[in-house]
């Protein structure tokens, strides 16, 4: 199994600028494709960026294009979702999600709450 560990959420202001880590553990040998979701209050979770762990494939929702880039550093096993030019409509808790190979079920982490409010 794997686990995932969120850091770096908080308040910030508009305009202002975030950057999230998610630090994976135990079996990341399977994972094939990281991500980070987020869900704000009554909204249902959504696809924010994934990165891929085999190649140079990222993907982004078009909310976060131009903002927010997603990187990893394979020598910690961390993946980064760098936040910048944050609007109040990017609050919510974002969560980390490590896709596996072999049909092993998806892993979470517990998320973390990013605000932007002034």
């Amino acid at each position: 199994q794997v686990q995932l560990v969120e850091s770096g959420g908080g308040l910030v202001q508009p305009g202002g600028s975030l950057r999230l880590s998610c630090a994976a553990s135990g079996n990341i040998f399977t994972i094939h494709t990281m991500g980070w979701y987020r869900q704000a209050p009554g909204k249902e979770r959504e696809l924010v960026a994934i990165n891929r762990m085999y190649s140079s494939i990222t993907q982004y929702a078009d909310s976060v294009k131009g903002r927010f880039t997603i990187s990893r550093d394979n020598a910690k096993n961390t993946v980064y979702l760098q936040m910048n030019s944050l609007k109040p409509e990017d609050s919510a808790v974002y969560y980390c999600k490590a896709s596996q190979r072999n049909g092993l079920p998806d892993s979470w982490g517990q998320g973390t709450q990013v605000t932007v409010s002034s």
